[in-house]
Order: C-alpha cells, then structure tokens, then sequence
C-alpha cells in the first residue's frame, strides 16, 4: 500500500470506508451515510485508487474484505471515532469543576448580580471561586494576558479586534435625581440636560459619554460636575444634591427608595444592553460558556423591569 498524501485526502471519504467494511454492501452502506447508491460506488472507486488496493471484492453473493481492509477496519473505526471527539464539545460538569474564574465588573454588576452568582456557585459549582476586580483602561490587555477572563461592558462599548460579545439582559436608562429636586415635577426635554449639573460613571476616565455625543447632536452640553467610577457613590452624591445622572434604571430602582431618589425617563432612547465580553479564545473555553450561561440566568433576573417598561418615579 502506497504513502498516502493527507493534504490530498477527502475527510469525507473517512465515514464511506467505515461503513463499506463494516455493512461489506455498497447499497446499505450508501443508505447508512446518506449517499446515493451511485455515489458510494463513486467513492469506493476513490478509496481504491487512495490505498492502491481493491478493499472489497465479489465472493459468493456479496462482497469480501481484502486482508488490507481487514487491517484497516479497526483504524479506520478509531480514526473517525478520534475526528468525533475533535470535534464535540466537551461536557462540563459544574459540581466536578475546580478552576478560579476571574471577572471584571463595575459596582452595579457586584451588586445587582455577583451576590445571585455566588450563591448559584456554592450549591452548583462548590470548586469554582470567583476573584472580582475593576475595569480600567488597561480591561483588554488584561484579558489578553490572561488575568482577566470575562468583562461587563454594554452592546454599545466598541470592542478591539479579537474580542467576542455576549447579550446578558436588557435594561434601560434613568434619568434620576432627589425627592424634592427642582426638575422632578415634570418630563425632561433634551435642553433641561443643559440646565442641571450632572453625575457621571466613567471606568476610563477618557470624558468619552455616548449620551453626550448624543446631547451634541442636538446641540445641547451639559455640565459634568461629578465624574467617579462608581455607580454606588453617584447615586449617594445625586440623593444628597442638586445633581442628576443618567445610569441603569435597574441599578437606579434597587436605591430609590431607600435614598429618595426620583427616576424619570430620559428624552432620548434609554435603551440599554447588558454584554459580557471574552477574548476569542476565552469564548471557546466551555467552562466559561458555562459560566456565561449562568450569568445571563441572573442577570435576566437581576435587570428584570417592572410589569410597565415605563420607569416609575419614586413617591415624592
């Protein structure tokens, strides 16, 4: 039997040869890969010119293995039977998983969600710890590295070459000041953005706002007077003030209350689409699809809005 050049070889010719030993029928073998009769002849006539050998010859009233097919029949079982595993995606097993997963996030996302995740953790997955830690500038090279697995961000981040993008859930903006505060009687107009000063989130402290690129569209700036990389402590600066900030409506209700915050729909499109972001090959790696399923489990109950989609404003 001649040398074989693999780079010349028809992969799909692989499970037609298996089955050809193994049902010794070219009909039965044609209907148990899905090939017309005709062309399982085809490719027995290709896999006969590929091993420089007849493989099957008639004998009584069928077909008989040469002895070079007999000694390919239990490599060829194992070869396709390797290709499979290739290509199937592993199984992961929560309870049996031991490994540290580690996930960048701002102060919304520990709150409203790492606290859900981490009980989901100890009853499911008891050998996965979960390390927590800031997002900043530097978020990609870090995940690049290694040193971070998993990041929060929203639909409308941009993300650099080889990063990969998962919706988590669906939130929306809030316009959001004090109980009592001069503009909470009634709706805004895009003007009343310049008449306030405003809170800000920044995690990259590169004064980059997609709501102020919007505002400028419209002709409209507004004052940032406030700009920290915690959502914990705008909305405790804004409950305490005269300032306003337009943050996550379903971080936003969690405080209303209790700090006597008023939240308002903002006059322009408040959508807002919780993602997680993963390097390409952090994509890939089924414990962290697994962990990314979980994630989207609580947040989908985390940000779930009230029965209205409208925002409700807090009693004043």
């Amino acid at each position: 039997m001649r040398e074989v050049n693999l780079a010349a070889l028809d992969l799909n010719l692989l499970p037609a040869l298996e089955a050809l030993l193994r049902r010794r029928n070219v009909t039965h073998a044609a209907a148990e890969v899905g090939l017309s009769q005709p062309a399982m002849s085809r490719a027995l006539a290709r896999l006969r010119d590929v091993f420089d050998d007849p493989l099957l010859v008639r004998a009584g009233g069928g077909l008989a293995p040469t002895p070079a097919a007999l000694a390919l029949a239990p490599k060829v079982a194992a070869a396709l039977e390797g290709l499979r595993g290739l290509f199937r995606v592993p199984v992961v097993d929560p309870a049996r998983l031991e490994r540290t997963i580690r996930l960048a996030a701002a102060d919304a996302q520990t709150i409203l969600i790492v606290p859900r995740v981490a009980s989901r953790l100890e009853r499911e997955a008891p050998g996965v710890d979960l390390v927590v830690s800031t997002i900043g500038r530097d978020i990609m090279a870090r995940m690049e590295q290694g040193e971070v697995d998993l990041c929060f961000a929203t639909a409308a981040t941009p993300l650099p070459p080889g990063a990969a993008s998962e919706t988590l859930a669906d939130d929306r903006l809030a316009l959001v000041m004090r109980r009592g505060h001069p503009g909470a009687d009634r709706d805004w107009a895009l003007a009343d953005y310049a008449r306030y000063r405003h809170a800000t989130v920044s995690f990259f402290g590169d004064g980059v706002s997609e709501i102020d690129a919007r505002l400028g569209a419209a002709g409209v700036e507004r004052r940032v007077a406030l700009t920290t990389p915690h959502f914990m402590a705008t909305v405790a600066a804004v409950a305490g003030s005269d300032l306003v900030t337009t943050i996550s409506a379903a971080f936003a209700r969690r405080f209303a209350s209790p700090l006597g915050l008023v939240l308002k729909p903002p006059p322009f499109d408040d959508a807002l689409v919780l993602t997680v972001v993963s390097t390409r090959a952090g994509a890939a790696d089924p414990a962290l699809r697994w962990f990314r399923t979980l994630l989207r489990e609580e947040a989908a109950v985390a940000y779930r809005a009230p029965q209205s989609r409208s925002i409700v404003s807090s009693r004043r």
